[in-house]
């Protein structure tokens, strides 16, 4: 049986991608933490509010998703966005919700179950393993779902022949 080779191109082009991936994720997860810090720390603090680092956390994703869906659709998966943008968000969306829920499902199982009540350990549970495991599987369905190459809306093809006029000004196509 032969060894299967790796296409060095499509490794490099990959690569690539994952790389931008990352670089889209750094902004967005700097937006996250950001908000996420901020509400905890004060009208979201779980002295003021039971269930304020849930509501922190939906509030600073939701806005790391926008951040996100913008960089992912015109630079990571640029050359693979559908001319359908309401079909496209939406499973972007869709897709990013059940990340969230994956760092949501994090943070309440070590903040509620596990009893690991500081901001230490909510933004561990929540930013670091919430993060990772909800990143691998956006990127996953990103690639090839949302923006997968094969979902994009094929151009047209060229006519062949020519058009010529007829006695009446209208436009007929030679075959």
């Amino acid at each position: 049986m032969p060894a299967k080779t790796t296409n060095p191109a499509r490794l490099m082009t990959f690569l690539v991608q994952v790389g931008k991936f990352g670089a889209v994720g750094l902004v967005g997860f700097a937006v996250d933490v950001t908000v996420f810090n901020l509400l905890r720390t004060t009208v979201f603090d779980p002295h003021l509010v039971q269930a304020g680092p849930i509501y922190a956390k939906v509030i600073s994703t939701i806005l790391a998703i926008f951040a996100n869906w913008v960089g992912n659709r015109y630079w990571t998966f640029g050359k693979n966005r559908q001319e359908q943008t309401l079909r496209e968000g939406i499973e972007f969306f869709a897709v990013s919700f059940v990340g969230m829920g994956i760092g949501l499902a994090c943070l309440w199982l070590s903040h509620y179950v596990l009893g690991h009540t500081s901001v230490v350990a909510d933004n561990i549970s929540s930013n670091v393993i919430g993060l990772l495991l909800g990143a691998i599987f956006r990127f996953v369905l990103y690639r090839y779902w949302v923006f997968a190459p094969h979902r994009r809306t094929p151009a047209p093809a060229p006519v062949t022949g020519s058009l010529t006029t007829v006695p009446h000004g209208r436009l007929v196509s030679e075959r």
